[in-house]
């Protein structure tokens, strides 16, 4: 797969990756080169107040209002991303990754990235992978990649996204999101 055809699409993990942060997450890939990826995990909240994190930031996120997992490094470092009116510049104080979305600097004065703002969402970390590692991840058969919606990275029910993206899919792909949280189960 060609590393730039990743970039602002999702990794959805297959059911063999069956434990810890990527167990049934959805990946927004932030940027994808030849010197690696990242991005963040869309549907892993931490029921954690953004204020006490980030005074000032709360009252802006979208609902769920909490901060996300965005992945296993750098948990201690928090990465806010926003969605903007199409066909605008972003706002002042972030920088537009792709399409309408941006990633907005947390030491930028909220009254001034708001405006313009159409929704965001805080992280706690990111997913990273060097060069080749995604690559070899995606030949191994541990991803999915399909494309993004507008609706995926504010999602209101991140507990159900990664049903909800398998079930969109055509074919035999859409089957996945009935796969059984323990196939032992079945």
């Amino acid at each position: 797969m060609d590393a730039d055809s990743t970039t602002g699409r999702l990794l959805v993990s297959t059911p063999q990756l069956d434990d810890g942060v990527f167990h049934r997450s959805v990946i927004l890939v932030l940027q994808h080169d030849v010197n690696g990826a990242q991005g963040v995990v869309l549907n892993k909240p931490l029921g954690a107040d953004v204020d006490s994190v980030l005074p000032g930031w709360g009252e802006h996120i979208s609902s769920p209002q909490t901060l996300f997992q965005g992945g296993p490094v750098q948990l201690d470092s928090a990465l806010g991303l926003i969605t903007f009116r199409g066909g605008a510049e972003p706002p002042p104080g972030s920088k537009r990754l792709f399409g309408s979305v941006a990633i907005v600097d947390l030491d930028t004065p909220p009254t001034l990235v708001m405006p313009e703002v159409g929704g965001l969402r805080i992280f706690a970390g990111y997913a990273g992978w060097s060069s080749g590692q995604l690559e070899g991840e995606l030949r191994r058969g541990s991803w999915f990649v399909v494309d993004s919606q507008s609706g995926d990275l504010l999602t209101g029910d991140p507990d159900h996204l990664w049903e909800s993206v398998l079930r969109r899919q055509r074919g035999e792909l859409a089957f996945v999101a009935y796969y059984p949280s323990d196939p032992e189960l079945n």
